[in-house]
């Protein structure tokens, strides 16, 4: 099964780094206030990026790994992703 890392781009500029089998329904419960503790505070604004992985270690590897990012090379890591500049 395919683990995803997804980026949210929240209403107060912030950005939310997480891993799901289904982005769009967990983005969905993320907008309806039922996902993390972080985006009830926090509300989504946009999905950022999404990025594949095979395996869930794989997935929360990237997750780590992203979430030592600042906020704005988030912001160019998925910018890439999405092939928009900056």
């Amino acid at each position: 099964m395919a683990w995803f890392l997804y980026l949210i781009e929240c209403r107060d500029g912030s950005i939310y780094t997480g891993i799901t089998t289904d982005v769009a329904a967990r983005y969905a419960a993320h907008a309806a206030g039922l996902g993390a503790r972080y985006t009830r505070s926090h509300p989504p604004a946009r999905l950022l990026a999404a990025v594949e992985y095979p395996d869930r270690s794989a997935a929360a590897r990237a997750e780590y790994r992203t979430k030592l990012l600042s906020p704005a090379a988030k912001r160019e890591f998925a910018a890439s992703l999405n092939g928009a500049a900056g």
